[in-house]
């Protein structure tokens, strides 16, 4: 049977571009552009699954999830929140939330997050992972508004061969004058790899150090192999470094910049 999503969200072009992502992947989609209207909807309708935004002027996002998580257990929710709301996002977690996706997020961070959500896979080790994700993200946006010190994270710029640079804070890769933007899990993944040149890395270990969960040797390869190929179209924009990364086959993959 195919999944019924709500999104629940002020923002209407968010509702309707996140309508238009759900249904060419072949969910069933629906919007609320209130915490009052989703709860009319949710009563009216049978959903497996709420994407619900935080902040919401009238019922806010932590309003509408006590609501679901009283009359509607069985829906899991995933939270949508920026640096903003984050104490209201690990609250949301702790009150049982499945995931949660950082505002800006980009359509395979919202895919996965929902394949996720809806096959049950999530643990008691996987939302302790993501508290300490969004406690970690909390700490430096306080110590970047002055709020606890002014220590600012150091910039991961790092130099490869055929004169090739990449910054990890900004999420970019160049040549002169050529330059590729990264998604944040694309940064990630990157990252992964140039901490591990040469080395061949399982796709569970893959999976693990850019999503900060741990799934079986079946999933890892599924949630892998779409990171691992938008990865390296960006890299082929420069001739020839899209075949840096190396599929090593039944294990994992290689990166080798040599």
């Amino acid at each position: 049977m195919t999944a019924r999503i709500l999104i629940i969200d002020d923002e209407p072009g968010l509702q309707n571009s996140l309508i238009e992502l759900l249904q060419q992947e072949g969910y069933q989609a629906d919007s609320a552009g209130s915490g009052e209207a989703a709860l009319v909807a949710l009563e009216s309708e049978g959903y497996d699954l709420a994407l619900l935004d935080l902040r919401m002027p009238g019922l806010d996002g932590v309003g509408v999830m006590h609501e679901i998580r009283k009359l509607h257990p069985e829906i899991r929710i995933i939270i949508l929140t920026g640096y903003g709301s984050l104490e209201s996002a690990i609250e949301a977690l702790r009150s049982g939330a499945q995931d949660y996706i950082l505002k800006p997020f980009s359509a395979e961070d919202i895919l996965t997050s929902i394949s996720r959500a809806l096959t049950n896979s999530k643990t008691r080790a996987r939302k302790e992972i993501l508290i300490e994700q969004l406690t970690a993200s909390l700490d430096q946006l306080k110590d970047v508004e002055g709020i606890r010190g002014p220590v600012l994270p150091a910039r991961r710029i790092v130099s490869l061969p055929r004169e090739i640079m990449v910054d990890l804070e900004r999420r970019e890769i160049w040549r002169d004058s050529q330059l590729v933007h990264l998604t944040p899990t694309e940064s990630s993944l990157m990252g992964s790899f140039l901490e591990n040149k040469g080395r061949v890395m399982s796709h569970q270990e893959l999976v693990f150090l850019v999503q900060g969960i741990t799934v079986t040797e079946e999933e890892a390869p599924e949630i892998l192999r779409p990171m691992v190929s938008r990865l390296r179209k960006k890299m082929a924009v420069f001739s020839g470094l899209d075949e840096w990364i190396s599929n090593v086959r039944g294990t994992g993959y290689l990166f080798d910049p040599s």
